[in-house]
């Protein structure tokens, strides 16, 4: 037969959702060594029914590997036990979906669905999922302890005008994004972390993590400076109502992180079978060695994700030649052990979704021309203590590339009086659902504490906001 003009590889089957192993060797053998219209649809096809496919003359290899034996695989309840959904109109069957299915295991306790979730591997973006004495490295998501950082400063908002361009040429020289690092990258005690030297995979990543240390991720991470208003007299900081200089970055644990996360999941995976539907909830039982190196490796990559953002604030404060009078900080894509009302210890994992305990502290940003909050928990137990992470996304990258107009969306962008560094129109303001809306669907879940109005951003890419050919 004719080779297949489009040759697949064992990432884009990754990325399809097939599991590491033997099944992804079956399939490129097939795939690459036929032609076959429309390859990829069909192995999703057989990757999403597999047993419709045992006697198929093409695919039926590729099926077999993907059925795993009914006798090893660890059955789900038959309905899902109750959770909270907040917004539920704006959001997604998909992610419906993948949250009904992870309140059908038998592990999970408790659960809930954040107003700016979407789709996602295992747990959708913005649930939030409690289990009993276990934790889903895709429950805690691959950008382990992504999260919010936000610095005030006591400076008065003209400087965003007055000194614009030095502000801008501020980001670019003390920010890097995705695979660029910087020449000399900065010291940290993270980095002398024990794990570093009693875990081996961790510590195979120790060089990658000082070279990326103090540099952000792509997509939708971000430095800004933009201005806050504190709307709450009675605020934590001190500050009297009115507005201020802020810096804002949105980043997590770079490919550190990445790599611990897609270690412990493939382990978790070949030591939890599940079914089909529910393979990447698969979970790591915290009385275990691998559950306990996994929960230890976790926190590591949060703790590296913050110093990240330190370092960040550390390079703006120098080049601003000021100290800030307050930093905020919250984290996502993370695992915590909480009590639930009962006083019982619960593993909350948060995935895309922000802490909310009563009086907790946390950041909730919009899109590049939308507002975020500063927002103080009300401690809400049906939403096990959350809220969303941002407002979410309303449609994905590749339809926000292939349907939305650079021109107007340039243009939209000059309106709101926003300067763009770098990013493309998959991060475009309409490719976000609106802050407005998915706020008010949780204002039983925070109060507004005060708000940021992004002004100059700066995300990966050097040029002013286009989309690169």
């Amino acid at each position: 037969m004719e080779e297949n003009k489009t040759h697949i590889t064992g990432g884009e089957l990754i990325n399809l959702g097939y599991p590491e192993g033997k099944a992804i060797g079956v399939a490129l053998e097939i795939i690459n060594s036929k032609e076959i219209e429309n390859a990829k649809e069909s192995l999703q096809l057989v990757l999403s029914k597999p047993e419709d496919f045992v006697d198929h003359e093409v695919f039926a290899p590729i099926a077999k590997e993907l059925i795993v034996p009914v006798e090893t695989v660890l059955p789900l309840r038959e309905t899902p036990d109750l959770y909270k959904v907040y917004g539920a109109e704006g959001i997604e069957q998909g992610a419906l979906n993948q949250i009904e299915t992870a309140m059908r295991l038998p592990i999970a306790k408790a659960g809930a669905l954040m107003p700016d979730a979407h789709q996602g591997y295992g747990l959708p973006i913005g649930g939030v999922l409690a289990t009993e004495n276990a934790v889903i490295p895709y429950g805690v998501g691959v950008d382990i302890g992504c999260r919010m950082c936000m610095t005030i400063y006591d400076i008065p908002e003209s400087i965003l005008v007055d000194r614009k361009e030095d502000l801008k040429k501020m980001l670019v020289r003390n920010t890097k994004f995705g695979k660029a690092t910087f020449k000399k990258p900065k010291d940290h005690e993270v980095l002398e972390d024990s794990l570093f030297n009693e875990i081996k995979m961790v510590g195979d990543l120790k060089d990658r993590a000082a070279a990326q240390i103090g540099t952000s991720g792509g997509g939708n991470h971000f430095v800004e400076f933009g201005i806050t208003e504190i709307e709450d007299e009675n605020n934590e900081f001190g500050l009297a109502k009115g507005h201020y200089l802020a810096l804002l970055s949105h980043s997590g644990s770079r490919g550190f992180g990445a790599t611990i996360a897609k270690h412990y999941t493939k382990l978790a995976m070949e030591n939890c079978k599940l079914p089909h539907e529910a393979r990447h909830l698969a979970w790591l039982d915290l009385d275990a060695e691998l559950g306990q190196e996994y929960w230890l490796a976790m926190n590591l990559a949060g703790d590296y994700a913050s110093a990240c953002h330190h370092q960040i604030h550390e390079r703006m404060a120098v080049g601003l030649r000021a100290n800030p009078v307050t930093m905020i900080e919250n984290h996502h894509n993370f695992a915590w052990k909480e009590k639930d009302r009962n006083g019982d210890e619960i593993i909350v994992h948060r995935k895309g979704a922000t802490p909310a305990g009563k009086g907790v502290l946390g950041i909730i940003p919009g899109s590049m021309t939308a507002p975020g909050f500063i927002v103080r928990g009300k401690g809400d137990e049906a939403s096990i203590n959350s809220a969303s992470h941002g407002a979410g996304r309303a449609m994905s990258r590749t339809q926000a590339k292939n349907t939305l107009d650079k021109e107007v969306v340039v243009n939209h962008i000059n309106d709101a009086g926003v300067e763009v560094i770098g990013s493309g129109l998959d991060e475009a303001p309409m490719a976000y659902k609106d802050i407005r809306q998915v706020m008010e669907s949780q204002k039983d879940l925070v109060d507004v504490v005060g708000s940021f109005q992004p002004k100059i951003v700066r995300m990966c890419g050097d040029e002013k906001f286009h989309e690169v050919d």
